[in-house]
């Protein structure tokens, strides 16, 4: 027992002081994507042969569907630099969906809502967690949020075994027609206020699954979504971000997330 006390005292405190401030993210990370139309001018090729899920679209020169985008970085490749780059920014998150649709001649920053409804979740807020045909990727960085790096609780959230007993519903996968059933009954399980959170390009859009007759195409297909956090899969401090700014000031001993420029 003393060595173990003596380890932790040695280890010091390990927990990331988001939201103060701001997370050290890796290189590679991709975040909010950045569109310079001047350079799509000359580029009238088709966009079918690029994005692998189609969030690429012509509106207004270039546009881009996070709801769709699995942020693999082809397009970023495939135009000179510049055209279309992904910054370091994790905030990703939005109250509507199209809210997700990011175009050159503007660069909106996006934003979550907070949740009027929230408020009645005093201070704390529990979830429960539905996989609904994921590959895993997204779950296990929704898992992580409870270790000790992000410890989700400090901010009152927590996730719990029963509907009966959740304020929320965090949804990822692409909603297999397996799932539909279980994702409607588990949604009427939870008692009134209740929110839908979908996290991951399956659960926005069904990702790559997306057209499948086998999925349904994206959660609020089947329930009402009040967040929407995209990414393939979201980065934890992205889900962590969004679900902050749904809640507000309202939730945990934390203070307001600062706003970024």
């Amino acid at each position: 027992m003393l060595k173990v006390i003596s380890a932790r005292i040695k280890q010091g405190y390990k927990t990331s002081k988001f939201p103060e401030e701001k997370p050290a993210l890796p290189d590679r990370f991709r975040g909010y994507p950045v569109i310079d139309n001047s350079k799509f001018e000359n580029n009238r090729e088709s966009f079918d042969d690029i994005c692998p899920t189609g969030a690429l679209s012509r509106k207004k020169g270039c546009s881009l569907d996070l709801a769709k985008c699995i942020f693999c970085g082809a397009c970023e490749s495939a135009y000179p630099k510049g055209t279309i780059s992904f910054s370091n920014d994790h905030s990703l998150s939005a109250s509507r969906k199209e809210d997700l649709t990011v175009t050159g001649d503007r660069q909106p920053r996006v934003t979550v809502t907070p949740y009027e409804k929230c408020r009645a979740f005093g201070k704390s807020l529990k979830l429960r967690q539905v996989s609904a045909g994921g590959c895993n990727a997204c779950e296990s960085d929704t898992n992580v949020l409870t270790t000790p790096f992000f410890d989700l609780s400090r901010f009152g959230i927590q996730f719990v075994a029963s509907p009966r007993h959740a304020d929320g519903l965090l949804v990822t996968g692409p909603v297999t027609k397996n799932m539909e059933y279980a994702l409607k009954k588990t949604y009427d399980a939870m008692p009134e206020p209740k929110l839908v959170i979908a996290v991951g390009a399956c659960a926005l859009s069904g990702g790559i699954y997306q057209g499948h007759p086998e999925v349904c195409g994206g959660v609020d297909n089947i329930i009402p979504v009040d967040l929407y956090i995209p990414g393939c899969p979201p980065h934890p401090f992205t889900i962590l971000d969004g679900l902050l700014r749904l809640l507000g000031n309202n939730i945990g001993p934390s203070k307001k997330i600062k706003e970024q420029g």
